[in-house]
């Protein structure tokens, strides 16, 4: 078998990665995704095989989200219970995914690995991206006219639902849902954070739109889904050798500081705003690794006549993508977390003038 190749660091390699991390924290604190959308492309344009980023974000990621998690229950955002049963059904899906991703590296080496990720990447991005921000604009029209944004139509019908010897009663939603619906989403997200570090793809959307579960609790709750699925998955590729501790360690700590600053942030925005950062940040990484799927196919000799010169430009455009994704993120979460403060304080200046005139 392939030897696996890891990262050669230097001070330059570990700063971007310090820098990576702490974006990475700073969005995976915000919209409980994890953050592993932007760590996982950004440690394959820095040379990461990618079966070694899947696996050391998953090794980097249950801590993060521990902290996090822990952080965003204080404001009364996380539902435990429908955390850990996603998470527990979630187990059985990052065994598989991982087993997938070890064949197709037996089978066609490190850039299969890369090809996988990147078409699996633009594939879920296209679909959830989109979906997360048309529906993010409906929320917003909604809080502009000062209505109150219902739970989608599929979420009122899974709701309605009652199967016996099944029914488990959340918080979150206030309401009963069957185990067996339950089962199908936990599984689905463990599977793809394994093959490609990212199960809150499928989780946050999931809760959001099959549950009926509001955004902002949504995004918390994934981070217990996102804590138990990465010490799982951390097990099973740390057994096969593919966790790189070392690129975990310092993604872990850039992103102890970025996870604390973007749970805060969403004490002071709208649901609506977590939906769009989150979609605007995930229509952008597609185009980054759409870019790079024709370098990996040439790589593979399953596309030929490109020139070198070419897939070189490709990879460089993908990386500037990558890093518009990031730093686009990051501004958007800050200027969100500085509005909401701002609006906040006016709010409590008005409640004191009223008070005072009193």
């Amino acid at each position: 078998m392939e030897a696996i190749n890891f990262l050669d660091l230097n001070l330059t390699t570990v700063i971007l990665l310090l820098i990576v991390g702490f974006i990475g924290g700073l969005v995976s604190g915000f919209i409980g995704s994890g953050g592993a959308f932007v760590l996982t492309p950004a440690m394959m344009s820095l040379g990461v095989p990618g079966i070694v980023a899947v696996a050391s974000n998953m090794a980097h990621k249950f801590p993060k989200a521990l902290v996090a998690s822990v952080k965003r229950a204080k404001f009364g955002q996380v539902d435990l219970k429908l955390g850990l049963v996603i998470g527990f059904f979630a187990e059985s899906g990052v065994f598989v995914g991982k087993e997938l991703m070890t064949n197709i590296r037996d089978a066609y080496g490190d850039t299969g690995t890369d090809l996988y990720v990147s078409i699996v990447f633009v594939v879920i991005l296209a679909i959830v991206g989109g979906y997360v921000l048309r529906d993010a604009l409906k929320m917003r029209k909604a809080n502009d006219r000062g209505d109150t944004f219902k739970a989608p139509k599929l979420a009122r019908w899974v709701q309605s639902i009652n199967i016996p010897g099944t029914m488990v009663h959340f918080k979150s939603i206030n309401a009963r849902v069957s185990l067996l619906f339950l089962a199908p989403i936990g599984f689905a997200t463990g599977m793809l954070a394994a093959s490609i570090a990212v199960g809150g793809f499928i989780g946050v959307p999931a809760m959001i739109f099959v549950l009926g579960v509001p955004a902002i609790m949504a995004s918390a709750t994934e981070l217990v889904v996102a804590f138990v699925m990465g010490m799982g998955g951390s097990i099973f590729y740390a057994l096969d050798g593919y966790v790189d501790i070392r690129l975990s360690m310092i993604i872990l700590a850039g992103s102890l500081f970025g996870v604390q600053i973007g749970a805060i942030g969403t004490t002071y925005v709208k649901p609506y705003m977590v939906n769009l950062v989150m979609g605007l940040i995930m229509i952008i990484v597609l185009f980054s690794r759409f870019l790079q799927i024709p370098v990996y196919l040439s790589d593979l000799q399953l596309l030929s006549g490109i020139p070198r010169s070419t897939t070189q430009l490709l990879s460089n455009l993908s990386f500037t993508m990558l890093g518009l994704a990031l730093i686009a993120g990051a501004m958007a979460i800050v200027a969100a977390l500085v509005g909401g403060i701002i609006d906040d304080r006016k709010q409590h200046a008005i409640l004191e003038d009223v008070g005072l005139a009193d």
